[in-house]
Parts: structure tokens; sequence; C-alpha cells
């Protein structure tokens, strides 16, 4: 029977680590234990005196070499190409993945889609019932509201956008009046174009274009401050200290989205009003005094109520989608972009099949 595997460390010829017996399973015994335990540098491992080795005494060789970055000699060819091999063995393979059939794969993303629509629906409806316990909460110990919070909340949703939703607002009600204008036109209805205008930018566009721009603005800014937030650990960090987030960054953002919409949205309407009023003075030389005593009489008010109505829960669904999607980033700083993106499209979304229901109830009611 062969000798049992062994092993001798010359450090005086450079680190020389010497094998002599059979490296195979049966006899090596607690070589690799010793092995791992080997103090001093190893610059080479001289197989010269072995007996034999078997595939287990190659891949204890071949991972010591590999962890002390020595040289390995004295392999005869046998030797050298089971070493070769076992080398081969260690690279990682790359598996492709099973490739699917088209129509078994487009199924395939398309429930994937919906059970990831469906968790999120049911995370949102949940994070909305946080927010809802949340501002509960601060009505019974009113001492907590961050006031100061708040109120920069407001000059961020409501004062800075002024500009961009005013000029947004012109040029759409211009648009308006131009198109149905040259529309009416064909009918010797010009005259019709103020009732366009007043009622499509007082009932609709107005509320909804404000409501896309703030979701644009003000939801992905939400998203991307808690994203980080989360990312720096200080929304953990404020619970451990006995700080709600809910109470200190979700309530303050949502309760000034739901305040500055139904202003941001008459805003808009009025801006969008005097673009269709210089369109029509302009273009159809209807004076300004003529047209504003139109709108009076052409536009009830429960158009002015409609729009409204529909402000501040287009501003609740745009705020707390937000700070929805910035509370589910998790990992690296791509969730952060990912969540953003997810928290303007999620917003717009609900609040295009929001509007569509609000026109259904409303006509249902009689304010049509």
């Amino acid at each position: 029977m062969s000798a049992r595997a062994d092993f001798d460390h010359d450090a005086a010829a450079g680190g020389t680590l010497r094998f002599t017996g059979d490296l195979s399973l049966a006899r090596l015994g607690d070589v690799p234990d010793r092995l791992r335990d080997l103090p001093g540098d190893v610059a080479r491992i001289d197989l010269s005196g072995i007996d034999r080795i078997d595939t287990v005494g190659a891949w204890v060789i071949h991972r010591f070499a590999r962890e002390r970055g020595a040289e390995i000699d004295g392999l005869s060819a046998d030797g050298q190409h089971l070493l070769g091999q076992v080398e081969a063995a260690d690279r990682p393979i790359a598996i492709p993945p099973r490739a699917l059939p088209p129509f078994l794969r487009v199924v395939s993303e398309i429930g994937t889609a919906l059970v990831t629509t469906g968790k999120t629906l049911i995370g949102l409806l949940g994070f909305m019932g946080e927010t809802v316990l949340a501002f509960l909460a601060l009505l019974r110990h009113p001492s907590r509201f961050r006031v100061n919070a708040t109120v920069q909340r407001f000059e961020v949703v409501g004062v800075t956008a002024l500009g961009i939703i005013g000029l947004m607002s012109f040029l759409i009600g211009i648009v308006i009046a131009q198109q149905g204008a040259v529309q009416l036109r064909q009918f010797g209805f010009e005259a019709y174009t103020i009732n366009l205008v007043g009622r499509l930018t007082l009932r609709e566009l107005g509320v909804l274009m404000t409501a896309i721009m703030v979701a644009g603005r003000s939801g992905s800014a939400f998203a991307a401050q808690l994203g980080t937030m989360k990312l720096t650990e200080e929304i953990d960090a404020m619970r451990t200290i006995g700080v709600s987030p809910m109470e200190a960054l979700v309530v303050p953002r949502t309760l000034a989205a739901v305040l500055m919409m139904p202003l941001l949205g008459f805003y808009s309407s009025v801006i969008a009003i005097l673009g269709g009023m210089v369109l029509c003075w302009v273009s159809l030389d209807i004076p300004p005094v003529t047209f504003v005593q139109r709108i009076r009489d052409v536009v009830p008010i429960t158009d002015l109520y409609v729009g409204l109505v529909k402000a501040p829960v287009f501003g609740a669904i745009i705020a707390i989608a937000g700070c929805f999607q910035g509370m589910q980033v998790e990992g690296d700083a791509e969730q952060v972009g990912a969540r953003t993106t997810a928290a303007v499209v999620q917003a717009i979304f609900l609040v295009i099949v929001l509007d569509a229901f609000f026109a259904v109830f409303f006509t249902s009611i009689g304010w049509n």
C-alpha cells in the first residue's frame, strides 16, 4: 500500500512545499486541514515526490495554489492533464436560460405584469390606509404636526409651480380656441369657441393638466427624496429614535398636495381662459369684454365645482403614489430612478382613471 500523503515546508528555499506519498481520497488524511493552517508564504509546490494523485488530491492542490498564488511543478503528463481538468471545472459556467416559445413568453410576461400590478395596487391601498391613520394620529396629538415641513411643501408644490403651470395653461387655452375656431367656422358658429374654452378648461383640462404637471414635478420629487432617505438609512434612524416617518415625511407632503391642487387647478383654468380670450380677440375679433360676458352666461357654476372637487383627490393620489414608491426603494441607487419613474407613471394613470369615473359620476347626478 502506498504511503499516506504528507508534505514539508521549506521556507529557506523561497517558500517551497514538497509533497510525498499518495494524494488520493483514501490516503489524504488531515493534509487539507494542515494546508489551511499552514503559516508563511508558499511560492512553489513540488509534486515530484508523490506516488499518485486522483481528482480529490488535484482539487486540494489546485485550491491551495490558487489561494496562495503558488506555482505547481513536478507532475507527470497524466497528472498535469488531471490538474488541467480540475482547473477548467473550477471556472463558472454560463447556463443560458431556457427559451420559451413566443406565445408562452408573451403569456408569461402578461401574467407577470398582472401579478406585479395587483401587488402594487394592494400595497398602494395599504399605504393609503397608513396615511389616513397617520392623519388621525396627528389630529389626536396636534403637537406632533410639523408646520414648517408642511409650509415648505406648500412652496415646493404650489408657489414654484406657478410659472410652468401658467405657461402650459396659457398655451393650452390658445390651442383649444384655435382648433375649436377652425372646426366651428365650417358651420358659421365661431362664437361657440367661447363656450368650448370656458367649459373645457374649468371642468376638465385645467385640473387634469395641472395634475399631470404636479405628478411630473412633485410626485417624482417625493419619490426621489424618500428613496434617497431610505438608501442612506435616514428613515430607519427616524424609527429608531421614535419618530414616525409617516407623520414626519408623508403627511406634510400629502397635505400640501391636497390643499394646493384646488388652487393650482383654478389658477390653471383662469390662465387657460385668458389664452383662449387672446386667441379669440386676435383671430375672431371678439373683444375681451364680450368674451368675459359670454363666459359668465354659458359656463355654469357647477363646472367650477366639478374642478374643485376633483383637484384635492388628484393631489392626494399624486402624493401617496410618490411617497409609496419612494418608501419601496431598496438595494442601490438604480432603484431610486426606477421607483421615481414608476411613481410618475402610476400617478398619471390613476389620475386619468379617476377623471373618467368623475366624468360618469357628475353626469349621472346632472352636473353636465
